[in-house]
């Protein structure tokens, strides 16, 4: 099952809602294949909905340095909530943030 992130992927203006620039420091956690298993403080991302935050983070690829705009992302799980940063570095390769 597949998180229901993918409603969240558009630009603010065509979802009808304004975005939160947020100016904080975060580390890169992991990259990913879509859907492949990655765990991340225990928790496996892709088996959980991830919950828009509504904020989004600017973020380097720390392979090519390229900057991207990435959404910030919650799941709830057994009691505990995870924060995290992603997007696509690019086709079905996905990139995890954290703050510091």
């Amino acid at each position: 099952m597949l998180p229901k992130r993918w409603r969240f992927r558009g630009e603010a203006g065509n979802r009808g809602e304004e975005m939160k620039s947020i100016d904080t420091d975060w580390r890169f956690t992991a990259s990913s294949v879509d859907g492949q298993s990655l765990l991340i403080d225990g928790i496996d991302v892709w088996k959980y909905d991830w919950q828009d935050t509504k904020e989004r983070v600017v973020v380097t690829d720390p392979s090519y340095h390229q900057e991207f705009t990435f959404y910030v992302f919650q799941i709830h799980h057994e009691g505990r909530s995870l924060r995290f940063a992603a997007g696509e570095f690019s086709n079905c390769i996905w990139g995890f943030y954290q703050q510091s």
